[in-house]
């Protein structure tokens, strides 16, 4: 897929709508992770020194169409005016919102409309001649939306000349690396609560990788395809014959499918909960699983230290309580001495890489996208990447 980029484009003294991805964790108010502003800043301070005016749209959660006020990008903006060290007009209003005449306004949170995420085609695109109507020139940097058909990401795209922010081309660049010509050996690690999100990822990546590691509360769901008692670990019973059959797939194409063979268990989801390690094929009836075991850390670490290429997306078990963190902290230590390129797949695995402490630069490339990383490792055409071919 080729993609315009920036520099295909004359953005000099224009009026650039720019779709950012501005989705950061808030608690109370507060930013907990400015990660994706900062992943921003190129794009934004490129167009400045252009002599562009900027217009930011951004999302922020999901209020489905309504006002929510702890789901407004006001303290968005304040931390975005102190990373540019410029004033950012933050403007409450989406349509018929005033614009500054210089500089970087940002409009409130773009889901308050709900044309950004109608499924009809018509009024998705009203709202995208709206914000249209503020620019001559459309760029599109929030690579955490593309997999979106959204007025802001997809239908605005066809209203103003377009091109990809520097983020999104980055993206895009290294997933190509990811698909069409990784070097080897390939090493993929798999974790978060679901397997269900990440079946179509496993399906399409297992004639592609060299090793597969599966952790996090997915992980049970293997587990038990082994017929493996898991106590009141989480588990998708309905997926256990798709996961029998991955298995089955990994062992005929040669693919190191790596399960844990020790767990963290405790007796309730709870911070203070009491952790013991027991086998993987022993998990007490009254236990839950909430992270890999120790021994399973070192060899997963051991098997991705070992590999050119290396993506990983999702933890290996719930990081936010320290005494179940020990998994993803070991394997986030193994990715930054990878000796080709390490990859974390945005969402939860960068959150819990700088929540243990790991600065950004400690790794090949931090993805701000969780989702779209994902549906581009599927195989699935990204809306808002296919329009701006």
């Amino acid at each position: 897929m080729n993609i315009k980029t920036l520099d295909t484009i004359d953005v000099r003294g224009k009026r650039v709508l720019l779709r950012c991805d501005l989705n950061v964790p808030l608690k109370a108010g507060v930013i907990t992770d400015d990660g994706r502003i900062k992943a921003s800043l190129p794009t934004i301070k490129y167009l400045l020194a252009q002599g562009a005016s900027v217009v930011i749209t951004a999302h922020l959660g999901r209020p489905k169409g309504e006002r929510a006020p702890e789901l407004s990008l006001a303290p968005v903006s304040t931390r975005l005016s102190e990373l540019l060290g410029e004033a950012v007009n933050f403007s409450p209003e989406i349509i018929g919102a005033k614009i500054a005449p210089t500089g970087v306004t940002l409009l409130e949170n773009i889901r308050y409309e709900a044309a950004e995420t109608s499924k009809d085609e018509a009024e998705r695109v009203a709202l995208a001649k709206e914000l249209a109507s503020y620019a001559d020139v459309f760029i599109s940097d929030g690579f955490g939306a593309v997999h979106r058909k959204h007025a802001s990401v997809y239908d605005v795209a066809n209203l103003l000349p377009h091109a990809a922010g520097y983020l999104v081309a980055a993206e895009v660049d290294v997933l190509k690396k990811l698909t069409q010509s990784p070097e080897r050996p390939y090493g993929v690690a798999l974790g978060g609560s679901k397997v269900s999100d990440k079946i179509g990822v496993i399906s399409n990546l297992l004639d592609k990788v060299d090793t597969l590691a599966i952790g996090g509360g997915m992980l049970f769901t293997f587990l038990a395809a082994k017929g493996y008692e898991i106590g009141k670990s989480l588990v998708e019973t309905d997926l256990i014959p798709t996961v029998t059959e991955l298995m089955e797939r990994a062992e005929k194409l040669g693919v190191k499918l790596l399960l844990p063979t020790d767990i963290v268990v405790a007796p309730e989801f709870n911070i203070d909960a009491k952790p013991s390690v027991v086998a993987a094929d022993a998990i007490p009836a009254d236990q839950m699983g909430l992270d890999i075991g120790p021994d399973t850390a070192v060899t997963f670490a051991k098997a991705m230290g070992e590999c050119k290429t290396v993506f990983w997306n999702g933890p290996m078990g719930v990081f936010e309580f320290p005494n179940f963190a020990n998994g993803t902290k070991v394997l986030a230590q193994a990715l930054t001495q990878v000796g080709g390129i390490s990859v974390v797949g945005g969402g939860d695995s960068a959150a819990a890489v700088r929540k243990l402490g790991f600065a950004d630069s400690d790794f090949g490339y931090i993805s701000t996208g969780g989702g779209a990383s994902l549906e581009y490792l599927e195989g699935k055409e990204l809306p808002g990447l296919v329009v701006l071919q």
